[in-house]
């Protein structure tokens, strides 16, 4: 054994550890791993063992437990498995047991609460296989696929359970925040029963005067049979970043979809459209009035889309140019495109005021959301041969929109390590 256990004081422990540092200088820190992981096993055990009782009855929900003495158990940790004897309880007439150390320090599973921590960070980012060869090749720590699927939907568990009662601090930013941008969309991912479905993601972002982002919190949500949930959430954290900062102009950011705006409206006084959507649109326009001069469209697209954005008056002025392409002869297929450019810039000019909004220094773009679809979704979700079900694909994205709102993943740890575990994992 490389590392043993010299004394215990209270809380202090003092271990001795051997390294053999024979060999390359590879197998060295190989060994050197090796050494410090049995340390490491060790002082968790030593550290288990201060959260166990000391057999005395035990009251819990007014009911008397007593003690069957000390069982062994396995514990997963960041350095080894563990095994010590702890006390479990048991009700006079009998029935399931509990570990009072078990609550005590958090274990989840059979895991520390910071291995635990570790393997849902690295699933969030990763399939099972993939953590699994991280943890044994990088850390010297095998464990098996399954357990470490267990223990991700576990914590997974967690986070979805108190989506709605716990709420996460906005961190402290130097800079004042006088805009906050709302946007949503949906994205496909395939699931296992029902082919090809639409799962949400929503961006809270906060600007400073001059424009620049300096936080955002994302949201996700796997593929429902309606939207109410996910609606319903995003709608707790506008509340709260509102309370915040009451004197910031709100901002909602999105593409045509009507539901987006029927939702938006009611909670921002400014509304956007996404302006690479609008000039998709100017873009097909382009198509159909210029089929046969690609230099005339080049150059017709390239001004209205400078026009779009800085100068006034431009959505009506370039409506009323698309409805003069409409009177000239083009293909059915060209039609359709230029109905559409027209149909979509009358019902939307509106929200193309982009001279106005880049003078007040505020967002034009849903490209904050675009992305998220694809870091929060697509980057993992929706990899080779990946299908779903709703359960685990609602695990990732909660596990997922922690780690990538900043601030929020250390946050979630801080309120097990107070609270506990407040459903059975």
């Amino acid at each position: 054994m490389s590392a043993k256990l010299i004394s215990r004081e209270g809380k202090t422990v003092r271990l001795e550890v051997t390294f053999d540092l024979a060999g390359s200088m590879l197998e060295a820190e190989n060994s050197i791993l090796a050494a410090l992981n049995e340390a490491g096993c060790l002082a968790t055990g030593e550290a288990l063992k201060g959260f166990d009782t000391d057999g005395s009855r035990w009251v819990l929900g007014g009911e008397k437990w007593f003690s069957k003495g000390q069982v062994p158990k396995i514990y997963q940790t960041p350095y080894g498995e563990v095994e010590l004897p702890r006390h479990v309880y048991q009700r006079s007439q009998g029935g399931k047991t509990f570990c009072p150390l078990e609550r005590a320090a958090r274990i989840v599973v059979t895991s520390t609460p910071r291995f635990a921590q570790q393997v849902a960070h690295k699933f969030a980012h990763n399939a099972s296989t993939e953590v699994r060869e991280d943890l044994a090749e990088n850390h010297g720590r095998p464990v098996s696929r399954s357990y470490l699927q267990s223990l991700s939907d576990a914590v997974g568990s967690v986070a979805q359970a108190q989506e709605e009662t716990w709420s996460y601090a906005t961190p402290t930013l130097d800079q004042l925040i006088s805009t906050l941008s709302i946007g949503l969309d949906g994205t496909c991912m395939l699931m296992c029963q029902e082919g090809y479905r639409e799962a949400m993601v929503g961006t809270l972002a906060l600007y400073d005067a001059s424009g620049e982002r300096q936080h955002t919190i994302y949201l996700g949500a796997t593929p429902q049979h309606g939207k109410a949930d996910f609606m319903a959430r995003l709608e707790r954290e506008i509340a709260h970043v509102k309370a915040l900062y009451p004197q910031a102009t709100y901002v909602g950011i999105a593409d045509g979809t009507k539901s987006n705006w029927t939702f938006l409206e009611r909670h921002t006084t400014v509304q956007v459209l996404d302006f690479y959507h609008a000039t998709q649109y100017l873009s097909a326009a382009a198509e159909a009035a210029f089929a046969k001069d690609p230099a005339r469209r080049t150059q017709w697209l390239t001004e209205r889309c400078h026009d779009l954005k800085h100068k006034h008056g431009a959505p009506a002025r370039i409506l009323r140019e698309m409805e003069g392409f409409a009177e000239q002869p083009v293909s059915d297929l060209l039609r359709e495109k230029l109905d559409s450019a027209i149909t979509y810039f009358r019902n939307h000019k509106h929200q193309m005021r982009y001279p106005r909004y880049r003078a007040e220094h505020l967002p034009i773009g849903s490209g904050i959301t675009e992305a998220a679809c694809k870091t929060l979704v697509k980057q993992r979700l929706c990899r080779s041969g990946m299908r779903w079900r709703e359960r685990g694909a609602g695990i990732v994205l909660s596990l997922r929109a922690l780690v990538l709102s900043p601030g929020r993943w250390q946050q979630f740890w801080n309120k097990i390590d107070q609270y506990g575990l407040p459903v059975g994992a």
